[in-house]
């Protein structure tokens, strides 16, 4: 098995923070990338200093930049954290991640949205709001046009949907 090699950050970099709430929680994400466009290392702040709460994402950010150093892919080290459920959960302020089942989940779908091409994304199930929309638009005027033709949703006793 070959070492992996550990490919360090330039000294003078560029990122961009994200602040976000969730449910009443604030969060700070900081993502630096490379020379190369590929992100490097990943920051995240929450909670007062010195807190288990800002210890565990302090080190979950720790894993995930180790993880970028040496080379795994980020759609790797992120998808273990989708669909994450603990709290804080539910509404954030993201426009395009409006909803959320952890703090985990939203640092790994931010990642993703930002950081991943939409295929690679695709194959995580990870979304933006108006790609969702988008994707749905096909279903929503399928179920217009069988409306208009009378055609209904049949369950075991009911008939939905026909004129």
């Amino acid at each position: 098995m070959a070492a992996a090699v550990r490919r360090l950050m330039p000294r003078r970099r560029s990122g961009h923070t994200t602040a976000v709430t969730i449910g009443t929680e604030r969060f700070c994400l900081t993502a630096n990338q490379r020379d190369d466009g590929s992100l490097g290392e990943v920051f995240i702040d929450w909670g007062k200093h010195g807190s288990s709460s800002a210890g565990l994402v302090h080190t979950y950010a720790v894993a995930l930049s180790i993880g970028l150093a040496h080379q795994v892919p980020l759609a790797d080290l992120i998808s273990p954290g989708l669909d994450q459920f603990f709290v804080p959960n539910g509404h954030t302020d993201d426009p395009e991640i409006p909803r959320v089942r952890s703090a985990v989940d939203y640092i790994a779908r931010r990642l993703a949205i930002d950081w991943l091409p939409h295929a690679e994304r695709a194959a995580l199930g990870v979304y933006t709001l108006s790609e969702r929309v988008q994707r749905a638009s096909g279903w929503l005027a399928a179920q217009d046009a069988g409306a208009e033709r009378g055609a209904g949703y049949r369950c075991r006793t009911h008939t939905f949907g026909s004129a």
